[in-house]
């Protein structure tokens, strides 16, 4: 199998440490942002927690109010039916006053009896009056309490309106900084996308323009015949070559990107449909997950960090030719090279 040459010293490299500069400027700036959206909204958390048991203890009273006004209102209910059976009572006997002092006028010798009558009726009308009196002033200072606690209420309602026009206000700011928050890890997605392009850009310029390497979406494609023989988890001598190849670029990769963004090489290993009869392994999904394997230990050991690596195996369950020809087995025993965040 032919394998392509690679042109080194390339003099052109030479704009990346300013673009780095402005990019490493940039994360900062997203960084900060970041850290005062974090500690605007815990405080805006904390405001809003004070804020909703305030609400609570306020509605709380309200209700209290409300019941206690409601049996106010009963009470001055009853004592208002009271004094008018009160001013009934004492019509009535102002009503029998008046007719025995006519009594007494027309017969004189009832006229004892008439008078005692009128003491015992005047007496009691008295004494009506007195309860009435009563009466009104316990009305008078139920008609105190009543417009007391009607301020006390306007007062709280009050109170209440200017809380939650500040929990608006609060959701406001958080769902601003939230836009604000989404915008900057949109761009910082938009940047990883642009390392992964410029990333497999350079691994098509060293692998050159081979049938068995190919681009697909967001992923570097290698068929495993490059690395692995049948059945085979052991990378061969050519496989081994064009690691080399993707170790170089990954090492210039981590030395562009800045290193707070957390990014990875995702190595994914694929199987056909076919069951393996190799005595090694028991399924294609541990022949996948082994051969991944293999790939991350040997761009370990040519220099690249560890963190920046994932080993994954998905069998034969991830096809990307559905086709039971040997060229669709073929497409699908392949290992997958894909640049995301971790």
């Amino acid at each position: 199998m032919a394998l392509a040459r690679t042109r080194r010293g390339d003099s052109g490299m030479n704009y990346w440490p300013g673009f780095v500069d402005a990019l490493s400027t940039l994360i900062l700036g997203i960084i900060f942002l970041l850290t005062v959206f974090v500690v605007v909204q815990f405080y805006l958390q904390q405001e809003v927690a004070g804020k909703d048991t305030a609400l609570d203890r306020l509605k709380s009273q309200i209700a209290q109010l409300t019941n206690l006004l409601s049996l106010e209102k009963t009470g001055k209910s009853d004592l208002e039916e009271q004094l008018a059976q009160l001013r009934a009572t004492l019509a009535t006997a102002e009503s029998e006053r008046d007719k025995y002092k006519g009594l007494s006028d027309s017969a004189g010798t009832d006229v004892t009896t008439a008078q005692n009558k009128a003491g015992a009726l005047a007496s009691q009308l008295e004494g009506e009056k007195k309860i009435s009196a009563q009466a009104l002033s316990q009305v008078e200072i139920l008609n105190q309490q009543i417009a007391a606690l009607r301020r006390q209420l306007a007062a709280l309602e009050q109170a209440l309106n200017a809380s939650e026009a500040k929990n608006q206000e609060s959701a406001s700011r958080i769902t601003e900084l939230g836009q604000r928050l989404n915008l900057a890890l949109a761009e910082r997605v938009k940047e990883l996308s642009r390392y992964r392009s410029d990333f497999f850009g350079k691994l098509r310029e060293i692998l050159g323009n081979r049938p068995d390497v190919r681009i697909v979406g967001d992923r570097f494609v290698l068929q495993s015949e490059v690395f692995f023989d049948t059945g085979k988890a052991d990378l061969k001598p050519d496989g081994q070559a064009e690691l080399d190849k993707v170790a170089d670029a990954l090492l210039q990769l981590e030395q562009q990107i800045p290193p707070d963004i957390a990014w990875v090489l995702r190595v994914d290993g694929h199987t056909d449909v076919r069951p393996i009869t190799s005595g090694l392994f028991k399924s294609n999904w541990e022949l996948s997950a082994a051969r991944a394997i293999s790939v991350v230990q040997y761009l370990i050991a040519k220099g690249v960090e560890p963190k920046r690596l994932v080993a994954a195996g998905f069998g034969e369950f991830q096809p990307i030719d559905p086709g039971n020809t040997e060229e669709a087995y073929r497409r699908n025993r392949r290992i997958e090279l894909k640049l995301t965040e971790r």
